[in-house]
């Protein structure tokens, strides 16, 4: 393996300039098939022209900003608030996820509860399933259809090499009082949901829906304008600039001015009481927030429509979202049109946590989830794949997402997600919504709020420890499907990830 030194040019140079547009040859409904079938033109709305004044400013009009923009608007409609996005609404993972809306975070309660304490960590699992059907009734209220369908979902142990790590997910869920919420299904009541060829267990969630996220964040920006709220698109945010007090002298006399928060950008500035940063992985190409988050790639593989014949072969009828208990990660859901999407992990961390529009399709990742999914429903052989795509999704260095705002500085900022972000986007714009509006709830109380994730390592480190665990994890996969020997959790690689 080798770094190629280009990579580690401009990370520093903020989100991008409005010049750098990263749309591929289709324009912006070519990044994924949920973008393409939004519903809508892809139109840029007009970008920011000059600096403005607003009471809140928000970095990114994807699912984090647009719910902040949305609560916030909701509480206090006479609020001014601006969204600066560098593309359009949904250009980021919020126009390219798996269309779960889970009740899940990558981060276990038995973690949680070893951090915050036993109440905390339920806590948190309370809300995320609450948030479930929150995102629904929102969405509805708000005239959004997001085909959003709670049929739960499925995690299936397709090798005995798997069936530890599925135990061991219900025993937690047993032991901090959630057992309803995770149902291990017999080969029958599986095969009620779905047929998978030599499936060794599986557990149900209902805590879960499919959404269709492209109709979902379209919704959202328009439901945010008709609010009174401004959406600013291809306008690159190059910095931003907490709070403060600027010192001077003037004919020998010392002076001072109060300073806004403000986002930079090239067109202008935007200044406001609250600065919100809700970029997600893309936050990485801020130098104040660059080792925050490692931006992992996440990859995605579109069926063509199936036929009803084919749908009966595989058994699924319903709208579970389907997934493994591999380390490496995959996952599936059904498309509303009636497509299997299949989507994993395993394209490679970037020096330097570069993000390029070059990185959203990977040959070889794209090959070997068309490969599994072939592997998951063998009667389905040889059917045509549409569409593929991918893009970057933040992960924290100790796995807890962040929901937090300092009043001093002016800053709020929601992050973290791990891939997880479609119901969670949707608390942490209710979080930030209630703390800038000095409301104290429930949900200001989660363990999530003003935490701050411990940096992660300097490169070349940074490189060196996430290829090795992306690899690794790989390795394990590979053996447990050939030999069918569970991973012991002892190898560096797993106790290096351990969440």
């Amino acid at each position: 393996m080798t770094v190629d030194a280009r990579t580690a040019a401009g990370v520093h140079a903020g989100l991008a300039p409005d010049q750098d547009r990263r749309a591929p040859e289709r324009g912006y409904a070519g990044l994924s098939w949920w973008l393409e079938d939004a519903g809508e033109e892809l139109v840029p709305r007009p970008p920011l022209d000059g600096s403005m004044d607003v009471d809140v400013a928000i970095l990114g009009a994807g699912f984090t900003g647009l719910w902040t923009a949305l609560e916030l608007l909701k509480r206090e409609p006479s609020l001014r608030v601006a969204v600066v996005e560098r593309e359009i609404a949904g250009f980021g993972a919020s126009g390219r996820n798996g269309g779960w809306c889970s009740g899940e975070l990558n981060i276990s309660m038995r973690t949680l509860a070893e951090r915050h304490g036993a109440e905390a960590a339920k806590a948190v699992r309370r809300t995320m399933h609450d948030t479930v059907d929150e995102v629904g009734s929102a969405s509805a209220a708000e005239g959004i259809d997001a085909c959003f369908r709670k049929g739960g979902a499925i995690s299936v142990a397709r090798t005995t090499a798997e069936l530890p790590a599925m135990w061991a997910e219900v025993e937690e869920y047993e032991r901090f009082g959630f057992g309803e919420q995770c149902v291990p299904l017999d080969r029958a009541s599986l095969d009620d949901h779905l047929r998978v060829p030599g499936a060794a267990g599986a557990v149900f969630m209902p805590a879960c829906a499919a959404v269709h996220p492209g109709r979902l964040v379209r919704g959202l920006a328009r439901a945010v304008e008709a609010r009174g709220g401004e959406i600013l698109e291809q306008t690159g945010v190059t910095g931003f600039a907490r709070r403060g007090r600027r010192s001077g002298t003037l004919m020998g006399r010392a002076t001072g001015s109060d300073e806004r928060a403000t986002l930079r950008t090239r067109r202008g500035d935007v200044r406001a009481d609250t600065v919100v940063l809700a970029g997600e992985a893309y936050l990485t190409q801020l130098p104040q927030l660059h080792r925050q988050l490692l931006p992992i790639y996440s990859l995605i593989v579109l069926t063509e429509p199936l036929s009803d014949e084919q749908w009966s072969s595989i058994g699924w009828q319903g709208h579970e979202c389907v997934s493994s208990f591999r380390l490496t990660i995959d996952y599936l859901s059904r498309t509303p049109d009636g497509r299997i999407l299949f989507g994993g992990r395993g394209a490679p961390y970037h020096f330097g946590s570069r993000i390029a529009p070059a990185f959203d399709r990977d040959s070889d990742t794209h090959a070997m989830l068309r490969r599994m999914f072939a592997k998951w429903f063998p009667t389905l052989r040889g059917i045509a794949f549409t569409h593929a795509w991918g893009g970057p999704l933040g992960m924290p260095r100790d796995w807890e997402p962040t929901f937090s705002y300092d009043r001093e500085t002016g800053i709020a900022s929601a992050r973290g997600y791990t891939g997880h972000g479609v119901a969670t986007a949707n608390l942490a714009g209710r979080v930030l919504a209630d703390l800038i509006t000095d409301r104290r709830t429930e949900i200001t109380e989660l363990p999530f709020v003003n935490h701050r994730s411990r940096d992660w390592e300097p490169e070349p480190l940074r490189w060196l420890g996430a290829r090795y665990v992306q690899l690794s994890m790989m390795r394990l996969d590979r053996l447990g499907e050939r030999d069918g020997k569970a991973p012991t959790g002892r190898s560096l690689a797993e106790r290096l990830s351990r969440h």
